[in-house]
C-alpha cells in the first residue's frame, strides 16, 4: 500500500490554522506534537517550544498535516515551497527507490535516515521543484 497525503508548513501560526480546518472538516487530530516534545526540545526558547513539530487531520479517506517553520532552525518557507507530498510506504526498499528516482536530477533537502518518529525518513525535490516526504515505519497499520 502506499498512501499520498499533503503536509503544510506555516510560519508560526499552525495552531491557528489547524483549529480552523478542525472546526470545518468536523474532525479531531490525530496526533498533536510540539517542538518541546522532540529530542533536544528542553533546549529551545520558550516560544519555539510551544510551536507545532507535527499535527495531523483525518479528512475524507487522506489526512491533512502540517508543522510550523521555525527562524532559530534556519527554515525559511516562502509561496510555493510552503507544502510537501508525503508518501508513507509499505518497505524500506520502496522508500529508497522513490527518495532516488524523485531526488534524480533534482535535490536531497534531508537524506532518508532513522528519526525518532520513523525506521526511514527523508525530503527530496523533484527536478521540477515539487518537494516531497518519503516515510516508512516499520510494523504500521
Amino acid at each position: 500500500m502506499m498512501r499520498l497525503d499533503p503536509y503544510l508548513n506555516f510560519n508560526g501560526n499552525t495552531e491557528e490554522v489547524f483549529t480552523f480546518y478542525k472546526k470545518v472538516f468536523k474532525r479531531d487530530f490525530t496526533s498533536l506534537m510540539r517542538f518541546a516534545d522532540m529530542p533536544g526540545g528542553e533546549k529551545m526558547s520558550p516560544a519555539d517550544k510551544t510551536k507545532i513539530l507535527h499535527v495531523s487531520l483525518p479528512v475524507g479517506d487522506s489526512v491533512l498535516m502540517a508543522t510550523d517553520v521555525l527562524d532559530s532552525m534556519n527554515q525559511k518557507i516562502s509561496a510555493g515551497d510552503n507544502f510537501s507530498i508525503s508518501i508513507t510506504v509499505d518497505s524500506e526498499t520502496e522508500a529508497t527507490r522513490i527518495f532516488d528516482a524523485l531526488s534524480e536530477r533534482g535535490e536531497v533537502i534531508m537524506p532518508l535516515g532513522k528519526e525518532f518518529w520513523s525506521d526511514l525518513f527523508g525530503i527530496c525535490k523533484d527536478p521540477f521543484g515539487i518537494q516531497w516526504m518519503i516515510n516508512f515505519k516499520a510494523n504500521q497499520k
